[in-house]
């Protein structure tokens, strides 16, 4: 939002230059994000948080001003011919029967929705002349980047510039049937809006209207029908106090964000709707001549006052650890419009304060320290550190989670984040798990939330590779969520990706591609951190993995994870021009085992002794097989039984096999005899032949 220096200075008096006024502005909570040269004047952009709609205009900065160089803030008034009236903005006006100087309004209001409508002034002014603006007044709309229309629109746009209240000003001789109700608007009825946009309106919708028809859409914009133009004599000013909540909901109903429903939706100031009316009436009289006809029209349907709170000067140092003087806070709370009661001296010393009617962000005794503490300013608060009592609370999980993620970065893996939510269909393709639907999504691209960890990684692996990362390896850690029997049932999941080479191309050898055993090393080395009986591998992996070249991990007789290569005709629905593996553990039943304990073996002092075997095994007969019937044996002194080489062709006929096996036997008590040996050796040679294979000679 922009905000002009010079007429921020129109209401205060400073001695400070454009620059240092921007650096201590920002320092105070009214964040300068940027400074320019319009036409010889200074023009800051600010950015306001949302909570201070106060703010959002020139006297409103200027009252900052006031509070942070405790200086005087010029009264802003409005002067009107046959009336002795001089209002503070915010200030709780005057009766409307001491501000009448007619015996009779010459227009009737009428406020049937008290909710959505607390309070509505208005005034009638006469015999206009419609002409440009005077050059002043268009000089400061311009330096806000607003464009001067004409002298009745643009009072109305530098009152809402100049003190925060939005009005409006219709054609007074368009309105039908003498008056001007607030009401809902009702089934079928339509609005052209100041935009020339058709809208059909909604029974929610709060309306304008005069006795036939709908004018305007109450703190949003005002209708087309009944606007300000050259043919206009007669002038209603509108200036009235909107629920933020309707404006809201009609805004985003109509998809319609005007600077008047800007601030109605973060709340508007009740007490100030007779002064900013007063004030574009008096710029009215000025630049387009005319007379005010009648008094001012003020009905309230329902008083919105502000409550008191008291404030005590030994909570002001305990809650910012600093001492404050009375006379101190007193004065920021008089600057920044706060209205001091009296003064409690017995029992808790402090101040009993009626709140500002413009700052409906401030309800309680903290919020008031609050602006105590911006004001007085953060950087004067000594940096101290908080206390602490008691002891950090660990995760039950946390020595699992560091275990897994070192684990992973000293494999290469770099730790990634995806998004939570997904479209619907993309879920489907890496889980059976029912999607569960947003009802309110931010787009139909992230409609639902995961069920699995795995798109999230495909997409990320497809932007490295799209972006000329050729090699990468990535894993995530999270949520993903499902629907189950009603319910939502969340697990936690650790995805893994890679593609590319798993190692670089050295002098006299080329680069070894990443391929399915580099990923189920990597598997066997995060699984071996976890104690367990059993740990084997098999091929009945999810259908997303590429058959063949993938494998499921049973620890305990309960699936933990899965990984393998991505399925070529997903791989080609992503585009990945290179093959990509995938991996996934579930976190949830991988962490019912403990973490594996180290124990410290000495050498053996015995030798080993080792016994090679040559089987020919049927394809369907796999090597976890061979493994189980190897250990239920429970040789003691089998210290290993792993496979030595596998070869196809030749001699082995078609869908079979032959493997070499190498079993190791030694003891630590003492050396084995060669009986012992050829008698286990014999035992392991039944086993296999029980399997189905044959030993080779």
């Amino acid at each position: 939002m922009k905000i002009a220096a010079d007429w921020v200075r129109e209401f205060v008096k400073l001695e400070v230059d454009d620059r240092k006024l921007a650096g201590d502005l920002t320092m105070h909570g009214i964040a300068v994000e940027g400074i320019a040269q319009e036409n010889g004047a200074t023009v800051y952009d600010v950015e306001f948080t949302t909570n201070r709609p106060d703010a959002m205009n020139h006297y409103g900065v200027a009252r900052e001003c006031a509070a942070l160089y405790d200086v005087d803030l010029k009264p802003l008034v409005a002067s009107l011919p046959a009336m002795a009236m001089a209002m503070v903005a915010g200030a709780e006006s005057a009766p409307a029967s001491e501000n009448r100087v007619a015996p009779g309004p010459p227009f009737a209001i009428r406020i049937d929705d008290e909710r959505g409508c607390a309070r509505y002034t208005a005034r009638v002014v006469r015999d206009v002349s419609i002409r440009p603006s005077p050059e002043h007044v268009a000089r400061r709309l311009q330096s806000v980047e607003q464009r001067p229309i004409n002298n009745i629109a643009d009072a109305s746009n530098y009152v809402l510039w100049e003190m925060g209240h939005p009005t409006h000003a219709f054609d007074l001789d368009l309105l039908e049937g003498g008056q001007i109700v607030v009401r809902r608007a009702r089934t079928g009825e339509g609005l052209r809006t100041l935009d020339g946009v058709e809208r059909k309106l909604s029974p929610e919708d709060l309306v304008i209207a005069d006795a036939r028809k709908p004018v305007g859409l109450a703190g949003v914009m005002g209708g087309f029908d009944t606007m300000i133009t050259e043919r206009t004599r007669n002038v209603l000013v509108e200036s009235a106090w909107f629920d933020p909540v309707t404006v809201r909901k009609t805004a985003k109903r109509h998809n319609l964000h005007s600077d008047a429903a800007h601030r109605f939706e973060r709340g508007a100031d009740f007490a100030a709707t007779p002064l900013a009316c007063a004030r574009v009436v008096q710029l009215i009289l000025e630049s387009a001549g005319g007379r005010v006809d009648g008094g001012e029209l003020d009905p309230v349907a329902r008083a919105l006052a502000r409550p008191e709170v008291f404030l005590r000067y030994r909570e002001v140092e305990r809650i910012l650890g600093k001492f404050i003087a009375a006379a101190e806070i007193e004065r920021i709370l008089r600057r920044l419009g706060f209205t001091v009661l009296r003064v409690r001296c017995a029992g808790q010393e402090g101040l009993d304060l009626l709140l500002p009617s413009w700052r409906l962000d401030i309800e309680r005794e903290i919020d008031v320290i609050e602006e105590i503490a911006r004001v007085h300013g953060y950087e004067n608060f000594p940096g101290t550190l908080p206390e602490f009592a008691g002891a950090i609370d660990e995760l039950p999980d946390e020595k699992k989670d560091a275990k897994l993620r070192q684990s992973l970065l000293a494999l290469g893996y770099h730790e990634a984040l995806s998004w939570t939510f997904l479209h619907p269909q993309q879920t489907l393709a890496f889980s059976s798990g029912q999607p569960l639907q947003l009802e309110n999504p931010i787009s139909e691209e992230a409609a639902a939330l995961r069920t699995s960890l795995l798109p999230g990684m495909v997409d990320m692996l497809a932007w490295n590779l799209n972006h000329g990362n050729e090699s990468v390896r990535l894993f995530e850690a999270g949520h993903v969520y499902a629907m189950s029997g009603g319910r939502v049932d969340e697990r936690r999941q650790i995805s893994l990706g890679a593609t590319g080479n798993a190692e670089p191309a050295l002098w006299g050898r080329p680069a070894r591609p990443y391929g399915f055993f580099d990923m189920k090393g990597d598997m066997e080395e995060l699984l071996a951190s976890f104690s367990c009986r059993a740990l084997y591998f098999d091929e009945h992996a999810a259908e997303y993995f590429h058959p063949g070249r993938s494998a499921r991990v049973v620890m305990d007789g309960a699936t933990v994870a899965q990984f393998g290569q991505l399925h070529p005709q997903l791989a080609a629905a992503h585009k990945l021009r290179q093959d990509v593996y995938l991996g996934e553990i579930q976190l949830d039943r991988l962490y019912r085992h403990a973490l594996r304990q180290p124990h410290y073996l000495p050498i053996p002092r015995f030798p080993a002794v080792d016994r090679d075997f040559s089987f020919v095994f049927g394809d369907d007969v796999s090597f976890a097989q061979i493994k189980a019937r190897a250990d239920a044996l429970h040789m003691a002194e089998l210290a290993s039984f792993e496979p030595g080489e596998i070869f196809r062709g030749g001699a082995i006929p078609a869908g079979k096999y032959s493997l070499l096996l190498r079993a190791k036997f030694q003891s630590r008590e003492r050396t084995l005899t060669d009986e012992e040996v050829t008698g286990w050796a014999r035992q392991i040679v039944q086993a296999l032949e029980a399997l189905g294979g044959s030993q080779r000679a």
